[in-house]
């Protein structure tokens, strides 16, 4: 089970080290496809922007992807020229392919890009990568369409962006606000675990990439820029449009099927007040018990809408039951996804197999007060009906959270049946806890491959286990060691 403690696959966000000079903290990767006479004063004038304002070791790579020109002969001599930079050539076209094979291989902890025709202004390059290497956020995309932004373009592709903007609101309730900038970064960590959930390989990666992350939870920072339009893009914008949106029914229809296992990207919180450890208080209680009241007083409403319903087809008992079985249906599985937090597809049988347990109890305080009704009354009234059974169904609501909270959705994390140090949990015997390899590791950086393996200091499982433990785990790293700095590692007045 996950809850919003959880800590998932991820550590807790920490400050990148200023030390480790051999190794760049940034990658900003450049996805070229038959770019030859832009590639070079593009190269050129980022290398000396990175040079001259940003204060730690960089690269950029050069991604051909399947360029038919001369940009791999251009490329080559820029690598020979300039000491950051770096190339890398893939027989495949796809602007989506090409990032996810250079970062997935890349050995920097951010990784960024921006297209060959550097229409975003360099100077939000350093605010768009500061949050990352600071541990603020996870992700960071220039927008467009930010009220302090400066764009220049025409009114055909002004429409198209806001309009697949508003379409990505609508279908898939994406909250950022420019999808298709060529203007991100992201770290390291993170694109270790959400580039293998990602299909697309051509333009919509973005979008896929950003929805996928906001729907884990993942903090997306936003930067306005400066934007001029290229007038000589090779986009081609009905192409382009109609995948991406094959590509929103696509991910829509995942998301709504609960297919995507999101979970491992749950972060713990940080030094946040809702992460600390409070005596007497079970860790969630107050947040599972709003959501349980909320899709209590929701299935109560939808109980008797059904209730009066069937009654005038059948025995009030018949009604009562029926009625009964399709809301704790609907309740079963409300409560899974929004009270307790659980996702996808496992044990989703076994939970409504108990749920309707759970239901068998209800529906035996409920069948009871009506069979002590009509024993009291031989025709009670249908108000009276109502009150005994909106009385019963209160009895029953409180028996079913504690059902729920201690059987049906029990949390396994410490050491039970799935949790940590339990069988088949992560530390349990014969069961690693680090996270398994990207499958796109290739390419130049080959000999620096993605791990995010915790090491033999991993902490005991207790049942006092909070969000925050997580960020106590040493987290080995290939290229760079993330030393855990917290306030209250050295503030004796923090309780924590």
């Amino acid at each position: 089970m996950r809850t919003d403690s959880s800590p998932g696959n991820l550590p807790a966000r920490e400050h990148l080290p200023a030390g480790d000079a051999g190794t760049p903290v940034l990658d900003v990767v450049i996805p070229v496809y038959n770019e030859e006479k832009d590639l070079p004063p593009c190269v050129r004038r980022l290398h000396e922007h990175l040079t001259r304002t940003f204060p730690y070791a960089f690269r950029i790579t050069i991604a051909d992807n399947a360029s038919t020109d001369t940009t791999p002969q251009v490329a080559a001599r820029l690598e020979a020229e300039l000491p950051e930079v770096t190339s890398f050539r893939l027989e495949q076209k796809g602007r989506g392919r090409a990032l996810r094979t250079v970062w997935s291989a890349s050995d920097a902890p951010v990784l960024a890009y921006m297209d060959v025709d550097l229409s975003t202004d360099l100077n939000a390059l350093l605010p768009l990568v500061a949050p990352l290497i600071s541990g603020h956020s996870d992700l960071a995309i220039g927008s467009r369409l930010a009220r302090s932004s400066r764009v220049v373009r025409g009114p055909k592709r002004e429409f198209i962006s806001r309009a697949y903007n508003l379409v990505l609101r609508g279908s898939l309730q994406a909250r950022f606000s420019d999808a298709q900038c060529g203007f991100k970064a992201i770290r390291r960590d993170v694109a270790q675990l959400l580039l293998p959930l990602v299909e697309d390989t051509g333009w919509f990666f973005d979008t896929e990439m950003l929805v996928l992350a906001e729907r884990a939870g993942l903090r997306i920072h936003e930067v306005p820029v400066d934007w001029v339009d290229d007038p000589d893009s090779t986009v081609h914008i009905v192409k382009t449009a109609t995948d991406d949106l094959k590509g929103v029914w696509r991910v829509g229809k995942a998301l709504a099927s609960g297919s995507l296992p999101l979970d491992r990207l749950a972060r713990p919180f940080g030094d946040d007040p809702r992460d600390r450890d409070i005596q007497g208080v079970p860790r969630g209680l107050a947040r599972q018990l709003l959501g349980f009241c909320v899709v209590g007083g929701l299935s109560t409403l939808f109980y008797l809408l059904l209730y009066t319903g069937f009654r005038p087809f059948m025995g009030s008992q018949f009604a009562n039951a029926l009625a009964l079985l399709v809301s704790a249906i609907a309740n079963t599985a409300a409560n899974r996804r929004l009270t307790f937090g659980v996702r996808g597809r496992d044990r989703a049988v076994r939970h409504q197999a108990q749920g309707l347990v759970v239901f068998g109890i209800g529906l035996a305080l409920t069948s009871g007060s009506l069979a002590a009704l009509n024993a009291a009354t031989s025709s009670p009234a249908h108000s009276t009906e109502l009150a005994v059974l909106i009385a019963a169904n209160l009895a029953a609501t409180v028996l079913r959270f504690l059902l729920f909270r201690a059987w049906v959705f029990a949390d396994r994390r410490d050491g039970g049946p799935g949790g940590p140090g339990g069988p088949g949990g992560p530390g349990g015997p014969g069961v690693p806890t680090g996270v398994a390899p990207s499958p796109y590791v290739a390419g130049p950086y080959s000999s620096a491959p993605y791990s995010a393996t915790p090491d033999s200091t991993t902490p005991d499982s207790t049942s006092q286990f909070r969000a925050g433990d997580a960020a106590d785990r040493t987290w080995g790293d290939a290229t760079v060691r993330l030393e855990p700095v917290r306030p209250h590692d050295h503030d004796s007045r923090n309780a924590r």
